[in-house]
Formats: structure tokens, C-alpha cells, sequence
């Protein structure tokens, strides 16, 4: 799991914790546990395009996209907002579905 940012990680193992946690106590010496170091969050354990979709979501509600409006020469411009708690979760999204 060492090729994901430490919060990719944080996100995936509190997926794989939730899921799995019974399973885990009952299985001796499973071969993948996110536990284990090169643990990469596999499909039994975690559903990363749905991780990743309800990080969209979070960002959605959490910090929407907005827009500024810009006066410059003469006429106004309009930016997109790039609000960092927004682009965070968008961040780990995205390293969930390249995955």
C-alpha cells in the first residue's frame, strides 16, 4: 500500500475495517489484510469506485464548486473557486479509481 498517499490509505482501510472486521477475527492468517504491508486494498475487501464516488459526493456537499467573479481590464471574469478541502477529496478519489 506504500504507492498511496497516507490518506488514500486512511480512507481505504476504514472501508476494509467496516466491511471486513468479522472476518478478520475469524479467519486464520488471511492473505490479504490490511494489516499486512503491501496490502492494496483489494476488491473483497474494498469497492474503491465506490469509495471514490462517495468522496465525490462528500466534496459536493462539504465544499461545492463555486465561482468568483474577477474585475480585470475593464470587464469581469468569472474563476472557479479551488477551495482545498474540495480538492483534497477529489485528490483521493482520483488515486482510488487509478488504482
Amino acid at each position: 500500500m506504500t504507492d498511496l498517499s497516507p490518506a488514500a490509505q486512511a480512507v481505504l482501510r476504514a472501508d476494509a475495517g467496516a466491511r471486513c472486521v468479522s472476518e478478520w477475527d475469524s479467519v486464520n492468517d488471511p492473505p490479504c489484510h490490511p494489516s499486512d504491508s503491501n496490502w492494496n486494498g483489494c476488491f473483497d475487501c474494498v469497492n474503491r469506485s465506490a469509495v471514490a464516488a462517495a468522496l465525490r459526493a462528500a466534496a459536493d456537499i462539504v465544499a461545492p464548486l463555486g465561482y468568483e467573479d474577477v474585475w480585470t481590464d475593464g470587464r469581469i471574469l468569472q474563476y472557479e473557486k479551488h477551495d482545498p478541502v474540495r480538492e483534497k477529496l477529489l485528490t483521493i478519489a482520483d488515486e482510488l479509481e487509478a488504482l
